[in-house]
């Protein structure tokens, strides 16, 4: 796993720029255009797969297991695991020592993580949607998301995405809702519970009056438009685990956006200017503490890391990680 070490500010796959992945491809620019070539890659077997890998300069001590673990996981997909170790990505040839043990391990740590993670989304993602209800429904009605007035243009978007998930729903208190009251939609704390999480950012990134936004940020420490950007990049970090993609050393497209003033503390523990993991960890483990301090998240990431002897500056990690507060466990 030495070899990790050196890759923190190495650009992973999906982190390409397009026209460094074009130059990889052998293509180029033309006119703003991408020239293209046909593909001529040939379908090659499990076994001939992993004769390509000990050609390319990985080791494999046990070639029935290499063939086996390609057979479920997909030479294509684990190649995100190997890219790290590549010393020429051209050639694809991998740098002295690099192991299929270790690709392995690799993989295995970014499932176990993206688990955790999602877990951990769940408990917020909940919790977010209690309070959109909750602070909708006293500091205006029950059904508040009926009343345009309230939101911005991306209402009317965001209403006909929330009568079609209420439409799928066949939740049983939904079906009652529908069919015993007149209202278009059921009352908010009813149509919350089968909102995503993406959908729940929307409604909350189009909310237009600053005390109901307020209202509903204020139990986790932190200022509306941040929570607004929380929940728009949580979104985007929950449908990266739910497809099972890489996150490990993911550069994110959407990053949350930095507490300040009243939240200088919470604003301590982040790394400015990251697109990496880390900053996310961090408002996992902020919202966690609001929500259930008991919540074990921070050891098992700690125990995670340790577990596969990940280098986390790869994921985005200061040096210091381990002395900042929100890394700290809390006294039982």
């Amino acid at each position: 796993m030495d070899q990790l070490c050196k890759i923190g500010g190495n650009k992973t796959r999906q982190g390409y720029t397009c026209k460094r992945i074009l130059k990889l491809a052998g293509s180029s620019l033309s006119g703003g255009r991408a020239v293209t070539r046909t593909f001529d890659k040939p379908a090659i077997t499990h076994a001939q797969q992993v004769k390509l890998l000990q050609q390319r300069g990985m080791s494999i001590d046990n070639v029935t297991e290499a063939e086996f673990y390609l057979q479920h996981l997909n030479y294509y997909r684990l190649g995100a695991y190997w890219l790290p170790f590549e010393l020429n990505h051209t050639t694809h040839q991998f740098k002295p020592g690099t192991c299929f043990d270790d690709v392995l391990n690799l993989y295995l740590f970014d499932r176990e993580l993206r688990l955790i993670v999602l877990d951990a989304i769940e408990r917020i993602e909940v919790s977010v949607r209690s309070q959109w209800a909750y602070q909708l429904g006293h500091l205006h009605s029950p059904h508040a998301h009926l009343d345009s007035t309230l939101f911005s243009n991306y209402w009317k978007g965001n209403l006909k995405r929330l009568n079609e998930e209420v439409s799928r729903a066949d939740e049983i208190f939904i079906q009652h809702l529908k069919v015993t009251y007149s209202e278009a939609l059921p009352p908010v704390w009813a149509v919350c519970e089968v909102m995503s999480l993406g959908l729940l950012s929307r409604w909350y990134g189009s909310l237009q009056p600053k005390s109901i936004r307020r209202a509903i940020a204020r139990p986790y420490g932190i200022d509306e438009s941040v929570l607004g950007s929380w929940l728009q990049h949580l979104s985007l970090v929950r449908n990266i685990c739910a497809h099972h993609s890489r996150l490990w050393n993911r550069d994110f497209a959407v990053t949350p956006k930095m507490p300040k003033h009243k939240s200088q503390q919470i604003a301590e523990q982040f790394v400015p200017s990251s697109r990496k993991l880390y900053n996310t960890l961090v408002t996992l483990l902020h919202f966690l503490n609001v929500i259930s301090p008991r919540h074990g998240c921070r050891s098992r990431l700690k125990a995670l890391i340790s577990k596969h002897s990940i280098p986390v500056a790869a994921m985005g990690f200061p040096l210091d990680w381990k002395k900042r507060t929100i890394w700290q466990e809390e006294e039982s």
